[in-house]
C-alpha cells in the first residue's frame, strides 16, 4: 500500500529525484576516461574502477573520522564543481578562467542555499555532522553571504559589458530566488537534476564518438542500477533510523550526501582537472 504522506513529503521526494535523476550523472565517467587517454582493454577497465571506487571509500570513510572538516571540504569542491559546470558552456575552454562566474555561480549551493536557510538547514546539517558543528558552520558561511551577494552583483554588471553572460546571470537570479523560497532540499534537487545534472550530461553525450555512444550508455545504466542497489541496501540496514522530518530519517539523509561527497571527489578529479585541462589545451 503507497504511504501518501511519504510520497507527498517534498524533502522526501527532494532526496528521490537527486538518487534517481542526480546521481547517474556521473555514469559516463568511464567514456570521459577513455576520452581523455585512459587506455582500453579489461585490465584498465577494472583498474579505473577500483581507483574510483578506492577514493570514494576513502572519502566515506574521512567523513565517519572527521565529519566537520569532509562537510567543508565537500561545500568547498561542490563550489567548485558546481561553478565550472555552470560557465564551461559559455567560458570558451580556451579563455582564462572566468573567476568572477565561477565565484557567483559556485557560491549557489555552499553559500547561498545554506545562508537563506539556515533554520531548515541546521538539523539537516546536524545529522551529517553534529548540532553543534552545524551551529557553527552555518555561523560562517553567514559571514561569506555578503561577499558571495557582492560577488554576484559585480557579475551582473560584468555582464552588461560582457553580453555572453547575461542568461547565465539571469539563470543564477532565478536559482537564488527559488533557493530562498522553497525549502534547502528542494531547491538543491532542483538545481542538481535539472540544471547541473541535465547539462553536464548533455555536454559530455555531444563529444562522445558515435562508435562509443552505445558502450557508454549500458555502462550508465549499469552504474546506476548497482548505486541504487548499494543505496537500498544501505537503508533496510538502517531502516529503524528515527525520522527527523516525516519519513526523512538520518539514513536517507546520510546516504545522499556522504554518497554524493564520496562521488564527487573522484567526478571532479576527471571531469574538472583531467578533461578540463585536455580541453583548454
Amino acid at each position: 500500500m503507497i504511504d501518501w504522506a511519504l510520497v507527498s513529503n517534498p524533502s522526501f521526494l527532494a532526496i528521490a529525484a537527486i538518487l534517481l535523476f542526480g546521481v547517474p550523472h556521473g555514469g559516463l565517467d568511464g567514456a570521459i576516461a577513455r576520452r581523455v587517454g585512459w587506455p582500453s582493454g579489461y585490465f584498465y577497465w577494472i583498474l579505473f574502477h577500483a581507483a574510483y571506487l578506492i577514493l570514494a571509500a576513502a572519502v566515506a570513510l574521512l567523513w565517519w573520522l572527521y565529519p566537520l572538516a569532509s562537510l567543508i571540504f565537500f561545500l568547498t569542491i561542490s563550489a567548485f564543481h558546481f561553478g565550472s559546470s555552470d560557465i564551461r558552456a559559455i567560458d570558451a575552454p580556451t579563455t582564462p578562467r572566468a573567476w568572477l562566474p565561477l565565484a557567483a555561480h559556485g557560491g549557489l549551493v555552499a553559500i547561498a542555499i545554506p545562508a537563506l536557510q539556515s533554520a531548515a538547514v541546521q538539523p539537516l546539517f546536524g545529522v551529517l555532522i553534529g548540532a553543534d558543528n552545524a551551529r557553527w558552520l552555518l555561523a560562517q558561511i553567514d559571514y561569506l553571504l555578503l561577499p558571495w551577494a557582492a560577488c554576484v552583483l559585480l557579475y551582473a554588471l560584468y555582464s552588461f559589458y560582457q553580453p555572453r553572460w547575461r542568461l547565465s546571470v539571469v539563470n543564477l537570479v532565478l536559482l537564488i530566488g527559488l533557493a530562498y523560497a522553497l525549502p534547502p532540499l528542494v531547491s538543491f534537487a532542483l538545481y542538481f537534476c535539472l540544471w547541473h545534472s541535465r547539462t553536464h550530461m548533455v555536454r559530455i553525450w555531444r563529444s562522445i564518438a558515435m562508435e562509443e555512444r552505445a558502450r557508454s550508455a549500458r555502462e550508465t545504466i549499469i552504474y546506476s542500477a548497482l548505486a541504487y542497489a548499494a543505496g537500498a541496501l544501505y537503508l533496510v540496514v538502517q531502516s529503524n533510523s528515527a525520522a527527523i522530518d516525516s519519513e526523512l530519517t538520518p539514513a536517507l539523509l546520510q546516504l545522499t550526501f556522504i554518497g554524493l561527497a564520496a562521488l564527487t571527489v573522484p567526478h571532479m578529479l576527471l571531469v574538472d582537472i583531467i578533461h578540463g585541462r585536455r580541453e583548454q589545451q
